[in-house]
C-alpha cells in the first residue's frame, strides 16, 4: 500500500534534473507513489535554482503557486530543496510558512525522512525539518529514476566549482569542486546501458576539471575511454567544457573516439581581456582563441557551443563591440546571451562601475541578431546533407517526427523534424535513423528520413 502521493517541480539546469531523479528513486523505494500531478499530490517538492536573480523569482513563483494548493486544495506538505533552500536557509522557512521542509543541495539522500516528517505529523503542523549537510564525494550520485526519456541521460561527474568567477554563486551554494570516482561512475553508467540508454550527457559545473581532486591530473579522456569500454552506448555528449583546461588528450580522445559526438559546449563569457579579467575568467582571450581554433582544427565537422554575459559591471562600448565582432567571426555554430545578474555575495556584487538595466537589455538583442545571422547560414548550409538522427518523438498535431543529430544537444538547441518515405510509418523514440535535411528555419530543420 503506497505511504502517499508525492509530487514534484523540478526547475533549473540538467544537474538539478539528476537530484530530482535520485530523490524520485528514494521515495519509490521508501513505498510512496509519484504522482505528475500536483493537485492530487499530498506533499509537493519543488528542487528550485537561485543561479540568477530571474531563476530565484522562478523558484519563488513555484512555491506561492503550491502554496496556493496547500491553503485551497488540501495538500499537506511542501519540500523546497536545491539551490534557493541552500542559498537562503533560514529565509525559506522564515518567509515561507506554508513550507514544511527544507534541503540543501547535499540533502537530496534525506527526502524520505523529509516526507516522512509532514505526512507523520498530520500535514505539517508543527513541522520544520531541515537538511543541510552532505557535501562529500559519498553524498554524490545514486540510483535514479531516469525522467528524460528511454533512451537519453545526464550523468553528473562532479559537484561544485573551484574557479571563483566573480559574478558567479555556485561555489557559495554547491561547494568546493569534487569528482566521483571512474568506478562510480562507469557502475551508474552500466546500468544506464542495461536501461537502454542511447545518449549519455556528461555534466558538472565544469566537466574539463574532471578528476584533478582525486586523481590530480584532468581524467575526462581516461572516464570517458572506460565508459565506451564497459557499456554499448552509441552517443557520448559533453557539456559545459571550460577553454583553460582542453588538453591534447582530451581533444585527441573527442577526435578519435566515434561513440564521443562531435559537440563541445564551451563557455566563453566574454572575449575582452579586460572585462576577462575582471571577471576572473581563467587562461583569458588568448586562451578562449587558442581553444576554439585547436578544436576547429583537430575535429572535423565539431560544433561549438558557447555562452556569454553582457553588460558586466565595466564593460565599455568597445569590449562589447569587440565580444560582437568575435562572435561574428567565429561562427560558433550554438551561441546563446545571458544579460549580467547581480548576485548578492559575490565579489561583483560590489563593483561601483553597474551597468544600467536597458543598456544590458540593449546589448542582448545586439547580439543575438548577431548570432541569428549564424545560426540561419549554418542551418542553411546543411540543407541536402544526410545526418544520423536520435528520435525523439511524434508530433500528432504536424504529423511529424522530431529528433536530433550530433549537431543539437537535448532542451538547449534546435530540432530536426522529419517523416520516413513510407506514409503511416512510425519510427519509435529511441531510434537512430539517417535523415536527409530539405529545408533550414532559423533553429530547426525540416527532412525526410531515409527509411
Amino acid at each position: 500500500m503506497s505511504k502517499g502521493k508525492v509530487g514534484f517541480v523540478s526547475l533549473g539546469c540538467s544537474k538539478n534534473t539528476c537530484d530530482t531523479e535520485v530523490m524520485l528513486k528514494h521515495l519509490l523505494d521508501a513505498g510512496y507513489e509519484i504522482t505528475p500531478e500536483e493537485t492530487d499530490a499530498d506533499v509537493v517538492i519543488i528542487n528550485t535554482c537561485a543561479f540568477i536573480e530571474s531563476a530565484k523569482k522562478e523558484s519563488i513563483d513555484n512555491i506561492l503557486d503550491i502554496a496556493w494548493l496547500k491553503k485551497n486544495r488540501g495538500l499537506r506538505g511542501i519540500v523546497v530543496a536545491g539551490c534557493m533552500a541552500e542559498r537562503y536557509r533560514e529565509q525559506v522557512l522564515e518567509e515561507f510558512p506554508e513550507v514544511d521542509a527544507a534541503l540543501g543541495v547535499g540533502g537530496i539522500h534525506h527526502i524520505v525522512e523529509a516526507v516522512d516528517s509532514i505526512l507523520g505529523n498530520n500535514g505539517g503542523t508543527g513541522c520544520r525539518y531541515s537538511y543541510f549537510e552532505g557535501k562529500e564525494t559519498s553524498d554524490l550520485g545514486g540510483e535514479r529514476v531516469i525522467t528524460t526519456g528511454d533512451r537519453m541521460a545526464y550523468m553528473k561527474i562532479s559537484e561544485g566549482c573551484n574557479n571563483r568567477c566573480t559574478y558567479c554563486a555556485i561555489p557559495l551554494i554547491r561547494g568546493r569542486f569534487r569528482s566521483r570516482t571512474i568506478e562510480d561512475l562507469v557502475g551508474e553508467a552500466k546500468s544506464l546501458d542495461d536501461l537502454g540508454v542511447k545518449e549519455l550527457n556528461l555534466i558538472a559545473q565544469d566537466t574539463t576539471a574532471y578528476g584533478i581532486d582525486l586523481y590530480g591530473r584532468y581524467a575526462i579522456d581516461e572516464l570517458i575511454r572506460k565508459i565506451c569500454e564497459s557499456t554499448k552506448i552509441e552517443w557520448i555528449r559533453l557539456l559545459y567544457c571550460y577553454p583553460d583546461k582542453i588538453t591534447d588528450e582530451f581533444v585527441r580522445e573527442v577526435r578519435d573516439n566515434p561513440r564521443v559526438v562531435k559537440y563541445i559546449d564551451l563557455p566563453i563569457q566574454h572575449i575582452s581581456e579586460k572585462v576577462l579579467r575582471k571577471m576572473n575568467r581563467h587562461g583569458g582571450s588568448s586562451v578562449i582563441r587558442e581553444a576554439v581554433k585547436k578544436l576547429r582544427d583537430e575535429i572535423p565537422g565539431v560544433v561549438l557551443r558557447s555562452t556569454a554575459i553582457v553588460g558586466f559591471p565595466g564593460e565599455t562600448e568597445e569590449d562589447f563591440e569587440e565580444l560582437c565582432e568575435f562572435i561574428k567571426e567565429t561562427k560558433f555554430e550554438r551561441f546563446g546571451a545571458f544579460t549580467y545578474s547581480r548576485e548578492e555575495d559575490t565579489p561583483a556584487y560590489s563593483f561601483t562601475d553597474q551597468i544600467d538595466e536597458q543598456v544590458k537589455q540593449d546589448r542582448y538583442d545586439i547580439l543575438m541578431r548577431a548570432q541569428l545571422e549564424v545560426s540561419e547560414k549554418y542551418n542553411e548550409s546543411r540543407v541536402g546533407k544526410t545526418y544520423r538522427v536520435f528520435c525523439e518523438g511524434y508530433d500528432t498535431v504536424s504529423g511529424y517526427h522530431w529528433g536530433r543529430s550530433y549537431a543539437e544537444a537535448a532542451d538547449i538547441d534546435g530540432k530536426i523534424w522529419f517523416n520516413p518515405k513510407k506514409k503511416g510509418l512510425r519510427i519509435g523514440e529511441g531510434e537512430m535513423i539517417d535523415v536527409l535535411i530539405t529545408e533550414a528555419m532559423d533553429y530547426d530543420l525540416i527532412g525526410q528520413a531515409i527509411i
